[in-house]
């Protein structure tokens, strides 16, 4: 099996640390390789940000996309989610999409702590649009950004177990998600500082789209995220472009 990992901001020290976990937490099988970003901010978080990230998901997957199974979007957040698993010919998951899938199974509200303030409502959007709305005690947000904490998760880990404690104490959190490709790999140093379970995005995209290429699911045909194309295009990426122009998908 081969898996892709799209980082969607254009930093190549992040993928590399997702991919490094991701080999990691796959199976002995698994091939795991990642792409990153060929434009747009060097750290996701805010909407504009956010907005050309989804455009550089889909630019990052019709150049690398081909001989892969499953896709996972490395990006807490999950920029262009919808559009990607629209256009890809693979099941794509997404690292906040499945995060929260899984806290939703073990704990009755969980909570969000991440880097980078405007994501408050970024996120509680999100979650939202997941269904999953009811179930989000809170977000808590930090001040150093996703790049900050890669750059330096040591000096980090404070604060992130304070902001999750605040999630367990004050907003009722049995659950808390450290969100953001930067966190990958403190759960283990943070979670036993707090009394509830504490997990990422990442581990459980990982085993979901392993199994989603396991149940031998195929690209629907029709409904909601059924191939778009044939699409005209201007100025996009020779990739993209033609792969907007298909007819459908071509194995």
């Amino acid at each position: 099996m081969r898996l892709l990992l799209i980082n969607a901001n254009t930093s190549t020290a992040m993928t590399d640390r997702v991919v490094a976990a991701a080999r990691g937490l796959a199976a002995p099988d698994t091939e795991v390789a990642g792409v990153t970003g060929r434009f747009g901010a060097a750290v996701i978080a805010t909407r504009s940000a956010y907005a050309v990230a989804g455009h550089a998901a889909l630019d990052c997957y019709a150049e690398h996309g081909a001989g892969f199974d499953a896709v996972v979007l490395a990006c807490f957040g999950d920029p262009g989610l919808l559009a990607l698993k629209e256009l890809a010919a693979v099941p794509v998951v997404g690292m906040a999409e499945a995060g929260c899938h899984f806290a939703a199974q073990l704990a009755p509200r969980f909570g969000i702590v991440t880097g980078g303030e405007r994501w408050r409502p970024m996120l509680t959007e999100y979650v939202d649009s997941l269904g999953l709305g009811d179930r989000l005690s809170g977000v808590r947000t930090l001040r150093a950004d996703g790049g900050q904490i890669a750059a330096d998760p040591a000096a980090a880990e404070q604060a992130v177990q304070e902001a999750a404690r605040l999630c367990i104490e004050e907003d009722g959190a049995g659950l808390v998600i450290l969100g953001g490709a930067g966190m990958v790999g403190m759960v283990e140093r943070v979670a036993p500082h707090l009394p509830v379970p504490v997990i990422d995005g990442l581990t459980p995209a990982v085993k979901w789209a392993e199994a989603a290429v396991l149940s031998g699911a195929r690209k629907a045909e029709t409904g909601a995220l059924a191939f778009p194309g044939p699409l005209a295009s201007t100025g996009l990426s020779p990739a993209l472009a033609a792969l907007l122009a298909q007819r459908g998908i071509v194995s």
